[in-house]
């Protein structure tokens, strides 16, 4: 009979991460792409019932933070719903959660690196075509690839600076917005007139929803890395809570002032037009000067944005690869750096060829479905822990399981349908490792 060898011990991450790092980290996952980018492409979707759909997302992501929140403390280890769906719901679960969570970041990665080059570019009033935009966007992904693989504190104390400043940028925009918007079109672009849009085309207000739920689920790459975060089972409810609450009353008042200052058309046709709609409604305030710090802020957010998701997912390949769901050799840690820099670099590459679809739209959508799909089995993963480990009603996560998987269907049937062949895929690829390993062994 052929026995198997053991695997060896997993090489542990070092855990360098305090409260403040990780909600600075949660904070730099969220506030960057949904802010700049996909709040007009929901205007474009919702019109100006925009900023209800930004106050639904965030009450489904509320719930899904406290799911999330929960999990983590139970369950303090880097992979975040992928090692969850494992020990709660079984290994189907745990890879389709895994595989539609690599999936869903990396076009959102994407969108954040082709975000950045089309805002630097307008910034430099540089010709902004499609391939000018995906060359600048990969050689950000090359660079803070890079950054990343060389270990997570450095990485740590570049995003506090980038959220600094993306912080600053947006706080002056609010200020400085809600003086310029014109009072007798505040009831048309945010009161009764909005709400009565929003009630008579319920499927795009909740397509909306679900592309502004995206936006908030940077707070997921708090629980991704547990293995790093100093007392875990204190700090990861703490972080995931507290970097939620920030970021829904940023996102609201960002959403708000846009849509009173220009409306919710001319937000959306910025978006399109030369993808850095903020800095175009801040270019009719009074003073000038803050379309350049937005712009700046957008610039370092989507990099910051692409930085943590380059963090969080290098850890979920990793937890894969620990389960030999991935190749085996993603399951190396670096001793001089901490950092699996081999898990690092392949989704480096995976980002990079995301980039050269070259279209916003196209991967802020696919990442909506995937992402949602991943976040219904994290709240059907927290309905299945034990009575001791419960730390909010069980209601709260089955209301963000049924939220999810009902949104999920609410964007473009072919995006839908795309994902789903994904995770056919991400099956198959599964079984092509196992078969692979199965055939080292028996040799």
């Amino acid at each position: 009979m052929t026995t198997h060898p053991a695997h060896p011990p997993a090489a542990k991450l070092a855990r360098t991460v305090g409260f403040w790092g990780a909600v600075w980290m949660g904070l730099g996952s969220i506030i960057g792409t949904g802010v700049f980018v996909s709040l007009g492409i929901a205007a474009g979707v919702a019109g100006s019932s925009v900023v209800l759909a930004v106050a639904l997302a965030a009450l489904v992501a509320t719930a899904n933070g406290l799911s999330s929140a929960q999990l983590a403390a139970a369950h303090p280890v880097s992979g975040g719903t992928y090692e969850y769906g494992h020990r709660l719901l079984g290994p189907t679960a745990g890879y389709a959660a895994g595989w539609m969570f690599l999936s869903a970041k990396s076009a959102s990665a994407a969108t954040a690196a082709l975000g950045f080059a089309g805002y630097l570019l307008h910034v430099l009033g540089a010709p902004d075509d499609q391939w000018t935009r995906v060359a600048v966007a990969l050689a950000l992904v090359a660079l803070l690839t890079g950054l990343v693989s060389r270990g997570i504190q450095r990485s740590n104390a570049a995003n506090i600076a980038i959220v600094s400043l993306t912080l600053l940028a947006l706080a002056a925009f609010v200020a400085f917005g809600i003086a310029c918007a014109p009072p007798e079109l505040l009831n048309e672009r945010l009161g009764f007139d909005a709400l009565t849009q929003a009630l008579s085309e319920p499927a795009s207000l909740l397509n909306a929803t679900a592309l502004m739920f995206v936006a908030y689920t940077g707070y997921g790459r708090i629980a991704t890395l547990g293995e790093e975060v100093k007392e875990p089972s204190r700090t990861i409810p703490r972080a995931i809570i507290g970097t939620l609450a920030l970021s829904m009353l940023l996102y609201i008042s960002v959403s708000a002032t846009a849509v009173a200052v220009v409306g919710a058309d001319a937000f959306a046709r910025a978006t399109s037009a030369v993808a850095a709609p903020l800095e175009v409604v801040a270019q009719r305030f009074d003073h000038p000067q803050i379309a350049g710090l937005v712009a700046l802020g957008a610039v370092t957010a989507m990099a910051g944005v692409l930085l943590n998701l380059l963090l969080g997912l290098s850890r979920v390949l990793l937890a894969m690869a620990r389960r030999r769901e991935m190749p085996a050799a993603l399951d190396h840690v670096d001793p001089r750096t901490s950092s699996p820099n081999r898990a690092v670099w392949v989704i480096g590459a995976l980002i990079a060829a995301l980039v050269l679809v070259g279209d916003v739209k196209t991967t802020w959508s696919f990442s909506a479905f995937t992402v949602l799909i991943y976040y219904g089995i994290t709240n059907l993963a927290a309905l299945r822990l034990a009575p001791e480990h419960q730390r909010f009603p069980r209601a709260i996560s089955a209301l963000g399981l049924v939220a999810c998987f009902g949104l999920a269907f609410f964007v473009q049937w072919q995006i839908w349908i795309a994902g789903l062949g994904l995770l056919a895929l991400g099956f198959l690829i599964r079984a092509l490792v196992a078969r692979a390993a199965q055939g080292r062994f028996d040799r």
